[in-house]
């Protein structure tokens, strides 16, 4: 019997992004299914990321459930998302969330924006 092949998931979340990313859903107006992650360009570093509501699914979407919540990583954000992991920080300065990313080669003084690299495929 061959054993099935688990797929390579785009990101992973952290036990602490999962409990806030349930908060958000539960107090969101209106039916959502999760949450919607991407980047895009802009910012002085070069990009930035992005999350919004999941009010829907879409096929073309990546998909990662973990510790009970969806995430759903738009189809453009893949390459710049492999490998990263979501998290959620609470700190004296600094609450939200934190995306620790090999892809990430660079980041401005502010925090909001990043320069990220497409991931390299490995022979």
């Amino acid at each position: 019997m061959a054993m099935a092949r688990r797929k390579l998931e785009v990101m992973s979340v952290t036990t602490a992004a999962a409990e806030r990313v349930q908060e958000i859903l539960e107090s969101a107006d209106g039916e959502a299914v999760g949450v919607r992650v991407g980047v895009k360009n802009g910012g002085c570093a070069g990009m930035s990321y992005t999350m919004e509501l999941a009010r829907e699914t879409r096929p073309s979407d990546e998909r990662v459930e973990a510790h009970g919540v969806t995430v759903f990583i738009d189809p453009k954000a893949v390459l710049f998302l492999l490998g990263t992991e979501m998290d959620f920080e609470r700190t004296t300065l600094k609450t939200g969330f934190v995306f620790k990313n090999p892809n990430q080669v660079g980041a401005c003084g502010c925090g909001e924006s990043v320069n990220l690299v497409p991931a390299q495929a490995t022979a």
